[in-house]
């Protein structure tokens, strides 16, 4: 049996959020993910949020995919920083709401990962656990002083060593001066989007979602 997303709007900060989201039966968690850079043409339906999403599914969890602000049919303009953060608060709690019982992960692709991890921050921030976080080839670059990060969540980061929209050095930097635990996961001979690689991305995450 196929089970197909349902598309829904959530209200957002600027206006109703365009959204795909999926309940399963006996769900382990909840998970929502963080679509990259609009601007650059990411959207929800991005090959790689696609991919994460799919992944959590097959292990087991409710999955919620959104469109940013200003982009598909969500109301509003590109913010390009805290206002993307905002709408994926917005989000989390609508997620949160329907499945109090649960345990939250969240999951960021590129501008996504800036998002997600950002979210994270803030949640943990204001009392709410997580049980995990992804950063899948993150902007870090874009995670300053004014986006926290999270101290509790577990943290795993994937990186392709060939990524050539965030420097895999930038990414190794900032991992090695994280002072809380982590891990870094390489993946060889592999671009930003995962071309020919979307199999290894799935494969890296399955049993990190299983645990």
């Amino acid at each position: 049996m196929l089970i197909r997303e349902t598309p829904l709007f959530i209200d957002g900060p600027r206006g109703p959020l365009e959204a795909l989201y999926l309940d399963v039966a006996d769900a382990r968690g909840a998970v929502l993910i963080c679509h990259p850079n609009p601007v650059q043409g990411g959207t929800m339906l991005n090959k790689v949020v696609s991919t994460l999403q799919r992944t959590a599914r097959d292990a087991g969890y409710v999955t919620l995919r959104f469109n940013y602000r200003g982009v598909g049919q969500s109301a509003g303009s590109h913010d390009m920083g805290a206002g993307e953060v905002d709408d994926a608060e917005a989000v989390a709690a609508w997620l949160r709401e329907q499945h109090p019982e649960l345990p939250l992960v969240l999951m960021g692709f590129s501008f996504g990962g800036f998002v997600a991890t950002s979210l994270a921050g803030r949640l943990e921030a204001k009392g709410v656990e997580l049980q995990q976080l992804f950063m899948i080839a993150p902007a870090v670059m874009r995670l300053t002083e004014q986006f926290p990060l999270p101290e509790r969540a577990r943290l795993t980061i994937i990186q392709p060593d060939s990524d050539e929209v965030v420097a895999p050095q930038l990414v190794y930097d900032w991992s090695d001066a994280l002072s809380r635990p982590h891990e870094l996961l390489k993946v060889a001979e592999c671009g930003h989007f995962f071309h020919g690689k979307l199999t290894d991305l799935k494969d890296l995450l399955l049993p990190r979602l299983s645990n």
